[in-house]
This record gives structure tokens, C-alpha cells and sequence, in this order.
């Protein structure tokens, strides 16, 4: 059967493509859609997820960091998983999203599996994702930068509304990447 032509010359990503298919994911996912169902801004589901994953891939291909693709978005589709966990307990995302992205990546088939290192990477660049910290691994430096720039706060209807909580100095108030 021939490819697709969309889909031609485009890199296959089994090992995230398990991610999503997680049953843990799933769970998480959802919860968080429910939970952000009202929410006028700043949203945590897949649009944001992807967002970021590609402005990391991006900065890893600019900055030379030799980063494995399937690692860079790996650690961009679980950085919020903890998310639901956050808003339903006050544990800190960063926290709950450490443990429940250790808990998918360790539970993926053999398959699919990431080697350990790759699994501590991902889960340190999640653990430290709201704050930036130059002594970070790559890893980490940009997870928190695609985070933060995968945001179009110039577009954003909370900020007519002035409802968005990020100092301005935070917000992307242009499109640059």
C-alpha cells in the first residue's frame, strides 16, 4: 500500500504514538478536558502539547543539541499531564506530571520502551518546566522556553479581558520562535 502523500518523508514516532495510546494518558487527558471545558485561556490540551513539542524541536535543530526527536516530544506531551492532578488536590503539576510520566514511560511495551536515561531526562525537564534554571539539562532549557512561547497571548481573548494571570513581561505579545 502506498504512503499518503501528506504523509510522505515525515518521521514515524512509535514510542510517542505509545505515549498517546497510554491508558494513563488517556485518563489524564480527559480529566483535564473536563476540567478545562470553561476555561477562556491557556488551555492544556493536544494543540499546546504539540506546540510546544515543535517549537522544542525546533530550538534543539537551531542550537545544534542533538536531541532525539522522539525524546524532545515525549517530554513536551506529558509536561502537563499532571495538570487535572493540580487542579483537583493543589499538587503542583510539575510534581504530579514527574510522577504519572515516569509511571506511563515505565509501563509502555518492550516495543515502544524509552531507555532509562531517556525516561529520567524526560521526567527532570517536566520536573523543572515552570522555572527556568540555567544549570538545566538541554532537555530541560527548552521545554520550559517552548512552554512559555508556545503561547500566542497576543491573540488570546483573556487578555481583552485582562482575566489572564501571567505578568506581562511573560506574554508573548508577538509571534517570534
Amino acid at each position: 500500500m502506498e504512503e499518503a502523500p501528506h504523509k510522505r518523508g515525515l518521521a514515524k514516532m512509535p514510542r510517542v504514538d505509545a505515549i498517546w495510546g497510554s491508558a494513563l494518558f488517556q485518563r489524564e487527558y480527559r480529566r483535564l478536558a473536563v476540567l478545562e471545558e470553561d476555561r477562556i485561556f491557556c488551555r492544556h490540551g493536544l494543540p499546546h502539547l504539540l506546540d510546544a513539542a515543535r517549537v522544542m524541536w525546533i530550538l534543539n535543530l537551531e542550537r545544534g543539541c542533538g536531541l532525539d526527536r522522539e525524546v524532545v516530544y515525549a517530554a513536551a506531551i506529558l509536561h502537563d499531564v499532571g495538570k487535572a492532578t493540580q487542579y483537583a488536590s493543589g499538587e503542583p503539576h510539575e510534581v504530579a506530571g514527574e510522577r504519572l510520566a515516569r509511571e506511563i514511560l515505565e509501563g509502555l511495551p518492550a516495543a515502544c520502551a524509552f531507555a532509562p536515561a531517556e525516561v529520567d531526562a524526560v521526567c527532570a525537564a517536566i520536573r523543572a518546566h515552570r522555572r527556568f534554571d540555567p544549570d538545566a539539562a538541554p532537555l530541560g532549557q527548552l521545554l520550559y522556553q517552548a512552554d512559555k512561547a508556545s503561547r500566542a497571548c497576543f491573540a488570546c481573548p483573556a487578555e481583552v479581558r485582562a482575566a489572564c494571570s501571567w505578568a506581562d513581561e511573560k506574554k508573548n505579545l508577538g509571534i517570534a520562535v
